[in-house]
C-alpha cells in the first residue's frame, strides 16, 4: 500500500512523495480509502519466470560491461476521457495527502528514481523493505506527480536540496538512501554534503565518470525522434520494447516502462514531462564527474549493477575502492532497470545489504 505525502522542496517546489509503510505509520487528514500500488505495469510486461540470480562479492577486476544507452520513465497517466482508466501507480494530485505521526519511529528509507521515472517504478522491488522499515519513494522535481517548473532550476543542488528536504519534513533522518540512475548521483551528494541525515546508501547502476559532450547530443537525437503523439499505449509498448533503434533486443520491460509516463491529449499519447528539462537535469552528469563527492561519503555504501546496464564491472570496481565503506552486487542478466525488470534478484541482492544496516 502506499500513501502520498505533500512535502515543499528547494525554492517551494511541490513534491509528492508515496509512504509504501504499513498504514499504522501514517494517518490521512480525512477519512481516504488506500490506494494499492500495482505490482505490474501493463497487461502485457513480462518478467523471467525465473529471477536472474544476484550475486554478492567484493569488487573485482574486468572489463567494462554494459552496452547501449537505455534512459528511464516517469509518472501517472489521466484516466481517458470516456472513462475508461489508464494504466498507472495508484496515486495522482487528486489523492488526499497524510501527514506524519508524531513519534512513529522506524529505520527510514528513501527510494530516489533516474531521470524520467518516478517513484511508482519502485513499488514491486521494495515489498520485502517495508517490514521493520518506513520505506518512502519520492516523485522528484520535474517527474512523476511533484511540480515541474517552468523555470526550474533543475540542476544538483536544486535535486539534492529536495532529497534533504523530504527526509527532514517526514523525519526519516537518519535515512538509507537507495537511488537508480540519477537518484543514485543525487543521493551520493546528498550522503556527502549532509552526513548526518544519512545513514547508508545504495547506488543502483549510476556512474561516476561525466559521459561526454557526445551522450548529451544522442540523447536530443533520441528524442526528436520519438514518434509522437503515439496513437495507442500499445504503440508506445511497441516503439521503446522492440522499435526504437536503441533497443538491440526485444525488451518487453522497457515498453512497459516508459509506458507509464505517457498522458493522453486529444491528438495521441505524449509523455508527461518535458523533454527540455530532462535533457537539462542531465548535463551535470554529462560534463562533470563525480568521484570527488563519491570519495566524501562516509556511511556504508553498496554499488549495484546489472550485467548488461550502463555501469561496467571496472568503474564499478573503482567506485567501491573509492568510497570508504564500499561494497558490491551485481546482477546477472539485467540491464540498466534492474530495480523494474527483475525485482526479486534486486531485492535478493540488496537485502542482505540492508538488513544490516538497518538493524537497530
Amino acid at each position: 500500500m502506499a500513501r502520498r505525502l505533500d512535502v515543499t522542496g528547494a525554492d517551494g517546489v511541490r513534491l509528492t512523495a508515496w509512504d509504501h509503510t504499513a498504514p499504522a505509520r501514517t494517518t490521512p487528514t480525512h477519512p481516504v480509502p488506500d490506494h494499492t500500488v500495482p505490482t505490474h505495469r501493463s497487461p502485457d510486461r513480462t518478467a523471467p519466470t525465473h529471477p536472474a540470480p544476484a550475486h554478492m562479492s567484493p569488487a573485482r577486476a574486468a572489463g567494462p560491461g554494459g552496452h547501449g544507452i537505455v534512459p528511464q520513465p516517469g509518472p501517472d497517466a489521466p484516466a481517458r476521457p470516456g472513462g475508461r482508466p489508464v494504466p498507472r501507480p495508484a496515486r495522482g494530485p487528486q489523492d488526499p495527502p497524510a501527514r506524519q505521526v508524531p513519534g512513529a519511529s522506524a529505520p527510514g528509507v528513501l527510494l530516489l528514481h533516474g531521470l524520467m521515472g518516478h517513484g511508482g517504478h519502485w513499488a514491486p522491488a521494495v515489498r520485502r523493505l517495508t517490514g521493520g522499515h518506513r520505506v518512502v519513494a519520492l516523485d522528484q522535481r520535474g517527474h512523476g506527480a511533484s511540480e515541474k517548473p517552468a523555470g526550474g532550476p533543475f540542476t544538483r543542488e536544486a535535486y539534492v536540496a529536495d532529497a534533504a528536504a523530504v527526509v527532514e519534513q517526514l523525519g526519516l533522518g537518519p535515512v538509507t538512501l537507495v537511488g537508480h540512475s540519477m537518484g543514485a548521483l543525487t543521493a551520493w551528494q546528498l550522503a556527502a554534503e549532509r552526513p548526518d541525515l544519512v545513514r547508508a546508501l545504495v547506488i543502483c547502476d549510476m556512474r561516476a565518470s561525466a559521459l561526454g559532450a557526445a551522450s548529451q547530443r544522442a540523447w536530443q537525437d533520441w528524442f526528436r525522434g520519438w514518434p509522437v503523439p503515439f496513437p495507442s499505449l500499445e504503440a508506445v509498448h511497441r516503439w521503446f520494447g522492440t522499435e526504437d533503434p536503441w533497443v538491440e533486443t526485444p525488451n518487453p520491460a522497457r515498453g512497459a516502462f516508459f509506458a507509464e509516463v505517457m498522458a493522453e491529449h486529444p491528438d495521441g499519447w505524449r509523455p508527461v514531462f518535458d523533454p527540455e528539462q530532462m535533457l537539462t537535469s542531465r548535463e551535470t552528469w554529462v560534463h562533470d564527474a563525480h568521484w570527488d563527492s563519491l570519495a566524501q561519503v562516509r556511511c556504508p555504501t553498496l554499488v549495484v549493477r546489472g550485467l548488461d546496464g550502463e555501469l561496467g564491472r571496472a568503474e564499478a570496481q573503482e567506485m567501491v575502492r573509492v568510497l570508504p565503506h564500499g561494497a558490491y552486487a551485481e546482477i546477472s542478466d539485467a540491464g540498466h532497470l534492474l530495480h523494474y525488470s527483475h525485482p526479486e534478484a534486486w531485492s535478493e541482492a540488496v537485502e542482505p545489504f540492508l538488513n544490516g544496516v538497518l538493524t537497530p
